[in-house]
Parts: C-alpha cells; structure tokens; sequence
C-alpha cells in the first residue's frame, strides 16, 4: 500500500487471505517517497516466492504502474478514495501504457483485491480452489438469510410479503 492510511481499506483483502490460507507479505511503499524500495520489491517478488501481487494506493495511484512495470507479475490495484472521492486513482490504475497492464478492482474494493488474488492463485492450487468455492457457497446463504430476515419485518403500512 502507498501509506499506512491506506490499511483501513486493504485490511480486507489481507483478512480474505487470511481466510483463504494464503501466505502474504503486506507492505507500505511509496512510488514516489521510496521509489528504490518500491523496485526492489517488485524486481524480487518472483524470488520470494510471491505469484500475484496487490497494490494499493490513492491519489495519482502510480504505485500499481510502478511495480508492473518493474515485475512480470500479475498486479492487481486497488484505487483508494484519498481525493477526488477515488476517481483520480481509479483513472491512474487502469489507464495504463501498452505491454504495462494492472487489473484493477473498485475504488476500496479491497475484499474483490483480494478474492482475485485467490482466483489467480487457484489456477494452480487444488487446495485453495477448494477452499474458495467453499467460500463462495457461503455467499447465496447469507443473501438467503438476509431475506428472510426482512419477509418478517413488519414495520411497514404498505410492505406487501412475498
């Protein structure tokens, strides 16, 4: 992330990591206040054994430009809503030069970051694709719950049950 004011939002793709038992590193680096860290992570991500990386950031957003340009990596970004309620960063992330792509997710779309690691990843990991489609059973039963929930709500003069 380009800040630690930045963890707020990535801390729910590192907690759907978490979940799904992927090891991974989690980093403040700045593009442009620590561009020679910034190249050193990316330039040896390969050799450390990271297979998709996330990079998140506000503002002009280059961190996520910086490092595809800098690794052959799949980079995911990830626009924080600094300014500009996050359109500045989002137009940063995607629009980037030929040959240098960034898949990007929403603006604080933090858990899409990390569940697009976990699809990437997948590809190669039985394991973990088992484990994330476990995960993504549990997404039509809250959706299931939810509705449920509000059939009974009866707070309303002209709320028709189904």
């Amino acid at each position: 992330m380009g800040s630690m004011s930045d963890f707020p939002v990535v801390r729910k793709a590192a907690d759907f990591l978490e979940e799904m038992e992927v090891p991974f590193e989690l980093r403040a680096l700045s593009a442009h206040r620590t561009p020679a860290e910034v190249e050193e992570f990316a330039r040896t991500a390969r050799d450390r054994g990271v297979k998709v990386i996330i990079a998140a950031a506000g503002m002009s957003a280059a961190l996520p430009g910086v490092i595809a340009a800098q690794t052959s990596l799949p980079v995911i970004g990830l626009p924080i809503s600094a300014t500009l309620q996050g359109i500045d960063a989002l137009l940063s992330t995607v629009q980037m030069p030929p040959a240098i792509p960034v898949a990007s997710v929403g603006i604080d779309a933090a858990l899409n970051a990390g569940v697009m690691a976990v699809r990437i990843l997948s590809l190669s990991d039985d394991a973990l694709a088992a484990r994330y489609d476990a995960y993504r059973l549990t997404l039509a039963d809250k959706v299931k719950l939810a509705d449920a929930k509000l059939a009974v709500i009866e707070d309303y003069k002209y709320k028709v049950n189904n």
